[in-house]
């Protein structure tokens, strides 16, 4: 452990994908130990992933420093997110009119996120995987060998007993797992593997609304998925793979849940 401590810069420039891997793994740490602040920092990390999404044709043409992380945590410190979603919107809006830095809406509409329920687990799975599905460094914290160190850990942070659905009938290997926060508390991450090098990885935690529900398919940009919930801890497979496709794996694993339930 580093003996600089960790501060709002810190904070930042890990949103903000700025910080060396050294002081990233640090950060890493002190949010593992923190889990209020590391909830209130992936709920940062995904609006700013949300706002990606919806803005993907003009993606790769520069921000403006409104959106700058570090502007629109201070904005959140000031307010409640309704008040930060007000002035995203007005950013936009004020780049649309003013045309500042080539931006413009381009037909792109965007929509308040879904905050609670089985939606919220979705989004959460598909902005996870896009932190941690494309990391070929570090993308796991357990690896395969660690599996009951894994488990113990994701279940003792979560409150559920979790188990590591075997996929490789499906064609996919267990590479590990990490704890992850989310908005609405710790989550467990498992990530799998094709031989082609393709991903996937189920996301679970507790769900304190939509408790039991129906499969159903979302898909946030690249990112592919299907997410249900039953007795109480909602599940969400998420990857590159089209629907159709990763449909019948997240039905084994559905089956294997609730042979375990």
């Amino acid at each position: 452990m580093s003996s600089h401590p960790i501060t709002e810069d810190d904070l930042h420039g890990f949103v903000d994908h700025l910080l060396d891997s050294a002081r990233r793994s640090e950060v890493q740490t002190y949010l593992d130990a923190h889990p209020e602040i590391a909830a209130r920092i992936a709920a940062f990390s995904h609006q700013r992933e949300a706002l990606r999404v919806a803005a993907a044709p003009i993606a790769d043409e520069p921000i403006p420093p409104q959106l700058n992380v570090r502007h629109l945590m201070e904005g959140r410190r000031r307010s409640q997110a309704s008040s930060w979603r007000s002035m995203a919107a007005s950013v936009l809006l004020l780049v649309v009119v003013g045309g500042a830095g080539g931006w413009s809406l381009r037909g792109t509409v965007v929509e308040r996120s879904e905050t609670s329920g089985i939606a919220a687990l979705a989004q959460e799975a598909a902005y996870t995987f896009n932190v941690y599905g494309v990391d070929r460094s570090h993308p796991v914290e357990f690896g395969p060998t660690d599996k009951a160190q894994l488990v113990s850990w994701i279940s003792s942070r979560t409150g559920r007993t979790v188990s590591v659905p075997d996929l490789t009938a499906s064609g996919y290997a267990f590479m590990g797992g990490r704890l992850v926060a989310t908005p609405h508390g710790a989550a467990g991450l498992l990530m799998y593997s094709n031989g082609q090098g393709q991903r996937l990885a189920m996301l679970a935690r507790p769900m304190t609304i939509d408790r039991d529900t129906r499969m159903s398919e979302h898909s946030y940009g690249d990112i592919n998925g299907v997410t249900w919930a039953s007795k109480g801890t909602g599940f969400s497979l998420v990857g590159p793979a089209p629907a159709d496709l990763l449909h019948p794996i997240a039905d084994e694993v559905r089956r294997q849940e609730a042979g375990r339930i």
